[in-house]
C-alpha cells in the first residue's frame, strides 16, 4: 500500500543539471567575497535563494547550497543540488496540529519558477521523481549506480531509495535527506556532491547502518 505524504513539490533534474553540479570543483576559484560572487552568480544566470539559508538557485530551477560561502572551484567542498520536497505524514500527530505553519514553507518551494506541487502525495510519487532524476545522473556519467537502498533512517517521512555512484574523486547521492529547516520534519530530494576522501570505500550492498554512516559521513556538514 502506498504511504501517504501531505505535499510533495518538485522540479526534474536534467542532464545539464547533473553535469553543472559535479564541474563546480573544477571551476575557477571565485573568492569568498560579496561583490565576487554576486558577479559570477550574473554571469552563470543564478540567483540568491532564501527557501534554504545561504543557497542558490541555479539556471536550471534547482536550489544548490554548499558548505562554502562561494562553492566555485572548492575542490574540497561538499555540494547537494534540491530538486524535490516533501512534507511527510507524521504518523505519531493525529491532528498535525503543525499543518498550518509547514504548509507556509512548502508554498515557498511551490512558488519558485517551474516547480509544481502534489498535494497529496504518496511514496510512490517520491519514487518516480528520485527514478527519473536517477536516469539524469545516470545518463550524464554513463553507469549505473553502484548502491541502491531502501531507508528511513536519514530523513523524516517513509522509506525512500537512495541511489550511491563514485567518480574518480566523487561522492554522489542520490535520495532524501533531512531539511534542517523549521520543525527539521521537511525533507529534501536532492543530489550530494562530496570529495570521495571522506571515506572511498564503499560498505556492502547489504549492509544498511553501514551504507546510512556512509551516506552521513559524505552528504552533512
Amino acid at each position: 500500500m502506498p504511504s501517504p505524504v501531505h505535499a510533495l513539490v518538485q522540479r526534474p533534474l536534467t542532464t545539464e543539471a547533473v553535469a553543472e553540479l559535479l564541474a563546480l570543483p573544477d571551476e575557477s576559484t571565485v573568492p569568498d567575497d560579496v561583490d565576487a560572487v554576486e558577479e559570477e552568480l550574473r554571469r552563470r544566470g543564478w540567483e540568491w535563494e532564501h527557501v534554504v539559508c545561504d543557497s542558490f538557485r541555479t539556471r536550471h530551477g534547482h536550489v544548490l547550497c554548499s558548505e562554502y560561502a562561494s562553492p566555485f572551484g572548492e575542490q574540497d567542498a561538499r555540494s547537494f543540488l534540491v530538486f524535490g520536497e516533501i512534507y511527510p505524514v507524521d504518523p505519531h500527530d493525529e491532528d498535525m496540529r503543525n499543518e498550518e505553519w509547514l504548509n507556509g514553507c512548502v508554498e515557498g518551494w511551490q512558488g519558485l519558477p517551474g516547480w509544481t506541487c502534489r498535494r497529496p502525495s504518496t511514496d510512490q510519487n517520491c519514487e518516480a521523481v528520485l527514478a527519473q532524476a536517477a536516469r539524469a545522473v545516470t545518463e550524464h556519467l554513463g553507469t549505473a549506480p553502484e548502491r541502491t537502498f531502501a531507508s528511513a533512517a536519514v530523513a523524516a517521512g517513509p522509506a525512500l531509495t537512495h541511489r550511491i555512484w563514485r567518480t574518480a574523486t566523487q561522492a554522489l547521492i542520490l535520495g532524501p535527506a533531512v531539511d534542517n529547516g523549521p520543525y527539521g520534519y521537511l525533507t529534501h530530494l536532492r543530489l550530494s556532491c562530496s570529495p570521495l576522501g571522506s571515506g572511498p570505500d564503499l560498505p556492502p550492498a547489504g549492509d544498511e547502518d553501514a551504507l546510512v554512516s556512509w551516506i552521513t559521513a559524505h552528504a552533512d556538514w
